[in-house]
């Protein structure tokens, strides 16, 4: 799922701060999310279909903030993007799953670019909704990644590959 470019703000200059082009990205990423949520979202029924209603939620409200904050830092919020092209075709239960664990990588990768940009309050917010999206995708997963945010920026990963960690303790008792 591809994420727009960022905005000129509303008096015409480039509001391209860190700070603000991190936020942009990440309002972007919660665009692509809700889409996504809303087409596995069919897919899924019982306590999944639960989880990705609340996810969706999550992501809506974020995506929400995201957008006061883009204005409040003098930018014009990103609009999204009237669809989205999915990474696979989401058929069924099991290709929903792995799209909601792609969808939370890339969440949790755009949240740690924002986590560098910001400082104090922002940055707490970012943080949190970083270690939300990691488990969220440990959930749908089944498991967790060392490093979540980052296993896509490594040349060639593919996130929806990446599977669980196996280190003393990452998974709980055992």
């Amino acid at each position: 799922m591809s994420t727009r470019s960022i905005r000129r703000s509303d008096d015409g200059s480039d509001a391209d701060s860190p700070e603000l082009t991190a936020v942009q990205a990440a309002l972007a990423a919660e665009h692509a999310a809700v889409y996504g949520y809303g087409v596995l979202g069919g897919r899924l029924d019982g306590k999944r279909g639960a989880e990705a209603r609340a996810a969706h939620d999550a992501h809506r409200a974020r995506r929400d903030a995201l957008a006061r904050t883009a204005r409040d830092l003098g930018g014009r919020p990103v609009a999204a993007n009237a669809a989205y092209a999915l990474p696979f075709a989401v058929p069924d239960g099991p290709a929903a799953l792995r799209l909601a664990a792609v969808l939370e990588d890339r969440i949790a990768g755009a949240y740690a670019d924002l986590v560098r940009a910001t400082e104090g309050a922002r940055r707490k917010d970012a943080a949190g909704a970083l270690r939300e999206a990691a488990v969220r995708s440990a959930r749908w997963r089944g498991g967790n990644v060392a490093f979540p945010g980052l296993a896509e920026r490594a040349a060639g990963a593919d996130p929806a590959a990446t599977g669980p960690v196996e280190a003393a303790g990452a998974d709980g008792p055992r």
